[in-house]
């Protein structure tokens, strides 16, 4: 699986030649003004939450690939109100078999509501299962009990873990999450961003190295292979 990062919470995972591009805060992020959001592909566009900080570009991407968006269903009626015509509801729990694998719906401790501010349903992590192997990608999400249950549905070849602190979980609880669901390889995001979550990398690489981990911190618009 080829793995792009966007900056923030954004990145696509490559499955079967689909492109999964996962929670769109590009241009509203001082940090990948570099990024040209006209030259991102997508098959797929996956919002775990509606926060402006992960949908700010979910519509304009959705318009110009003709992309399906995958969200709650608070979160993919407003997509459809604001013009998206590919879309598809699920909620918490909820599992969906797609072209490229499943998508399973998991529970997230956050809020949510719509760069609005209209209700954005509940926030989600999601739990991706192809022929080439499963990952996680939790949200934003503070560490939580049921991370101990979603291992059962690895191994996972990698998650996708929030560690800024502040409005998610930090490195000292995405370790623990890490240990919970049995995962090697961590992709850290949402950090650096705001002042609120900057972080010590080097710190935050060596804590998860402590614990035998992997901490992946790829560059803007780089691309990695898991």
């Amino acid at each position: 699986m080829k793995l792009t990062y966007y900056g923030h919470s954004c990145f696509s995972v490559k499955i079967k030649q689909k492109i999964l591009l996962f929670d769109p805060f590009i241009t509203g992020n001082e940090l990948a003004g570099h990024i040209d959001i006209s030259k991102i592909t997508a098959d797929y566009i996956l919002l775990s939450h509606g926060h402006s900080d992960h949908t700010a570009d979910a519509v304009a991407i959705a318009q110009a690939t003709l992309a399906t968006v995958v969200g709650a269903f608070e979160v993919a009626m407003w997509m459809r109100d604001q013009g998206v015509t590919q879309f598809h509801p699920m909620n918490t729990g909820g599992k969906w078999t797609f072209d490229f694998g499943t998508v399973k719906c998991t529970h997230a401790v956050h809020s949510s509501s719509m760069p609005d501010g209209s209700y954005g349903g509940s926030p989600m992590g999601f739990i991706i299962t192809a022929e080439e192997g499963t990952f996680y990608y939790s949200g934003d999400t503070a560490l939580c009990l049921d991370m101990q249950w979603f291992r059962s549905s690895g191994p996972f070849r990698f998650v996708i873990l929030p560690i800024g602190d502040n409005f998610t979980m930090g490195v000292e609880d995405a370790v623990q999450a890490a240990k919970w669901l049995g995962a090697e390889k961590v992709v850290g995001v949402h950090y650096d961003t705001f002042g609120y979550i900057k972080i010590d990398k080097g710190a935050a690489v060596a804590a998860f190295q402590k614990e035998g981990i992997d901490l992946l911190l790829p560059g803007i618009g780089e691309s990695i292979e898991l």
